[in-house]
């Protein structure tokens, strides 16, 4: 069984998908008005982890992610930029995508445009203002009325009395505090501030609010029910509020059944901000033309390897030790090809034998620790034992080539089917120059000119690669 913490229950739910073997999946994507940060990428590893779990676990899913191209932000930096909104839009579109394919993330199946999805948000404001929970404003705006809609606040726990306090006046912006607990715009009149940003529709002149375009994106691709949404806890109120508002009170029918939601993202032990010099983008840490320059696989697993509902401080010690995290597991699939032996000594066959129970119990470690709401830390620290017994069993010649391979697999085809952080042909990322260096290298040593040999392997170190002298052979790795 598997369960999830649900944001709407406040406990965890065994998770029993709508259709048998299938799960229709809605994530938050981005704003495209700027190079999402780390933050935001926390949140999409995160719902990348998930899927791929439910994946590994036989199920089928639909992803949908949404694209945010019309909003407050997007309309004020492309006008300050003079450009149009598609235009400017798609920059970062791009932008987003391809760092989405920098951390391993899996392409959502669907990744629909607001801008391109005006009418499936009209026919919900259309039916809420049937039902008589939304109403058109002396300026032409359409607002939700959420005295109308008695479950308000479920999802973030607002309290009734807190609600009515504030629930009297309305907000036209797209993004507020639990302050402004009030009726909220749907469709936004047309106003000069616009600019040419405008569809001339059946509810009048004027663009979407935010909230109400989730709703629409999400419906039309999952229909009005479905499984699981996700998103950051900054999410939670107003947009995720606003969403199930909205969405059930035009079907009159549950929106979603499990809502998950991941922590904040700290740097350096406080919110990111530009001020205090701690805001990075992702391509802020890949830029190689600075002092940071990481790997974006083990970016990926500083974000995925503390569990989701905790806070996550990340620091660069914090990717530095996933670099060389991951470089240790790559280095110990490497051996597993190189050491292990076709066939173990009498001697040691009782090593081997043990070591093959601890992959069976590895197995089932793994699977149980991440179907309790993706407990990471669990399923990891089996993972390590497994590796840590690995290495020992192939120091005393204890692993067969049989093993080794079921042990690969396991890592390969379980481990990284989930966790998505190691490279297949990790070799094939030496340079030649560094190949060429290693070939003088070995050279040297047959001829016994152990300072020539010294120098060489100094020089590939400054270059970024470690050289680890076997029985086998040379190994070259990355530091």
């Amino acid at each position: 069984m598997i369960h999830f913490f649900n944001t709407l229950t406040r406990h965890k739910d065994e998770f029993k998908p709508i259709q048998t073997g299938f799960v229709r999946i809605y994530s938050c994507g981005p704003t495209v008005y700027n190079y999402p940060h780390i933050g935001n990428y926390r949140a999409y590893c995160f719902a990348d982890l998930m899927r791929r779990f439910l994946e590994w676990k036989g199920l089928k899913t639909l992803h949908v992610m949404n694209i945010t191209d019309v909003d407050d932000k997007t309309i004020r930096d492309s006008q300050k930029e003079g450009v149009s909104l598609k235009e400017f839009c798609h920059r970062y579109e791009t932008a987003f995508h391809q760092d989405l394919a920098q951390l391993n993330v899996l392409p959502a199946h669907y990744y629909p445009r607001a801008t391109e999805h005006i009418n499936d948000m009209l026919t919900i404001i259309q039916e809420l203002i049937a039902h008589k929970k939304a109403y058109k404003s002396d300026d032409g705006s359409v607002y939700f009325k959420i005295d109308a809609f008695p479950d308000y606040g479920k999802l973030s726990g607002l309290k009734k009395d807190a609600l009515q306090a504030g629930a009297s006046g309305r907000v036209k912006k797209d993004e507020y505090t639990k302050d402004n607990a009030s009726d909220f715009v749907l469709w936004k009149a047309y106003d000069e501030a616009d600019g040419d940003v405008f569809w001339e529709t059946r509810v009048g002149k004027g663009r979407p609010g935010w909230h109400i375009e989730c709703s629409g994106m999400s419906t039309r691709y999952l229909g009005y029910s479905f499984d699981i949404h996700t998103g950051g806890v900054d999410l939670i109120f107003p947009h995720h509020e606003n969403e199930i508002a909205q969405s059930e009170g035009a079907s009159k029918k549950k929106f979603v059944n499990y809502w998950l939601h991941n922590e904040h993202l700290l740097v350096d032990g406080k919110k990111m901000s530009k001020s205090l010099g701690n805001f990075y983008t992702l391509r802020d840490l890949l830029d190689r033309g600075n002092d940071k320059g990481f790997d974006p696989l083990a970016i990926r697993y500083a974000l995925i390897a503390t569990h989701y509902r905790s806070q996550l401080n990340f620091t660069f010690d914090v990717v530095h030790a996933a670099e060389k995290t991951l470089a240790g597991m790559q280095d110990f699939l490497v051996r597993l090809d190189d050491d292990a032996v076709g066939k173990v000594a009498t001697g040691h066959k009782f090593a081997e034998d043990a070591l093959g129970l601890q992959l069976d119990k590895t197995k089932t470690e793994f699977a149980a620790a991440m179907s309790d709401d993706l407990d990471v830390a669990t399923a990891l620290a089996s993972i390590f034992a497994l590796q840590h017994a690995a290495n020992k069993a192939l120091d005393q010649k204890a692993v067969s080539k049989a093993l080794a391979e079921k042990i690969a697999a396991f890592f390969w085809h379980d481990f990284n089917a989930v966790f998505g952080v190691l490279k297949k042909n990790s070799a094939a990322e030496v340079p030649e120059t560094v190949l060429k260096l290693v070939e003088e290298r070995e050279r040297a040593r047959k001829e016994k000119d152990f300072k020539k040999s010294d120098s060489l392997r100094d020089q590939i170190k400054a270059l970024g690669f470690a050289l680890d002298d076997t029985g086998n052979g040379v190994r070259v790795k990355k530091i």
